[in-house]
């Protein structure tokens, strides 16, 4: 049986007057039935980039240079848009940062669940509307019932994002790609929407793909991290690898800037400068600016390089057994 999604030397750049910005240069990796992966780092890395270019939602000038995407054996990348319309929302949901991407706001939330239940299944109306309220309470929205009937403007931006959650949730899809989903939502109910998806995935078989900025919450859920800076994956492995022994020095600045990994009264760390410019990216290694680990070397861009179930971008990893 082939992996839910297998995405192999993706490459999403953006063809403007100033020049060719590389979004996504160079991406590989492979996500099996019912796992999570956890797609991670700062803003203006690519994460973002990756689950539009899954889902197939580049807009113009960007647009798939390169690459491969095959979700179940499919290929993805050059499909016809009608069959990609027919993946989004049933066999693949993006959960987007914004829940107003997903919410039409002059539609009744009920309208919205029911159309997009339909859509996608030979349903009756009651059973649909049944179902779509029953999905609200399970990602922890009171009232369900109450709020199947308000439009989205009556409802607080955390509730908003919860329905547009449960929207994702609606059809059972067998893969999820969750963009930075409950950056808006407090610790509560962060903590219930990661325990539903994980849920979902325990049930449904459905593979997860969980982007975001947030280390704490990846170690939390993911089975597999894959960590972005610059285009590029940097460093991916195993999530108890990746944390307990991180190989690549961006990884290691992310790990310290994490409270929770840091001694009481400790002062966080703080990764050195700016992400680069993507429209001009340095020679070389494009972390090298901000390294405290560089040296001539880095003057040459790296290879990926495969080590104790790792692979990394580094002239000098963290730790010995892997220096190459």
């Amino acid at each position: 049986m082939p992996n839910t999604l297998e995405v192999s030397g993706l490459k999403t750049h953006f063809l403007m007057r100033a020049g060719v910005a590389k979004a996504v240069d160079g991406v590989d990796f492979s996500i099996a039935k019912g796992e999570v992966m956890g797609l991670v780092g700062e803003s203006g890395s690519g994460k973002s980039i990756t689950g539009f270019s899954i889902i197939g939602l580049i807009d113009p000038p960007g647009r798939i240079v390169e690459g491969s995407i095959k979700f179940q054996g499919e290929e993805l990348v050059g499909a016809p848009e009608e069959r990609l319309r027919n993946l989004r929302g049933n066999r693949i949901a993006m959960i987007f940062q914004d829940p107003m991407m997903t919410l039409n706001p002059v539609l009744r939330v009920d309208t919205q669940m029911i159309e997009a239940l339909k859509a996608h299944q030979n349903i009756g109306k009651k059973e649909a509307w049944t179902k779509a309220r029953d999905t609200l309470g399970m990602v922890g929205i009171p009232a369900p019932d109450e709020r199947m009937r308000a439009y989205p403007h009556q409802l607080s931006g955390g509730m908003r994002q919860r329905v547009a959650i449960a929207i994702a949730f609606l059809n059972e899809p067998d893969l999820i790609i969750a963009d930075e989903p409950t950056t808006a939502l407090d610790v509560t109910i962060q903590g219930q929407i990661i325990h539903e998806a994980q849920n979902l995935c325990r049930r449904t078989g459905a593979s997860l793909i969980w982007i975001t900025h947030d280390l704490a919450v990846v170690a939390g859920i993911a089975d597999h991290i894959s960590v972005m800076y610059a285009g590029k994956i940097v460093e991916q492995g195993n999530i108890d690898d990746v944390i307990d022994r991180p190989a690549h020095p961006y990884t290691v600045g992310l790990l310290g800037s994490v409270p929770s990994a840091n001694n009481r009264g400790q002062r966080l760390y703080q990764i050195a400068g700016m992400t680069p410019n993507i429209l001009a990216l340095p020679k070389g290694c494009s972390f090298k600016e901000r390294c405290d680990r560089r040296t001539k070397t880095c003057e040459v861009s790296p290879e990926a390089v495969e080590r104790n179930h790792r692979t990394f971008r580094c002239h000098h990893p963290y730790f010995e057994e892997v220096e190459v």
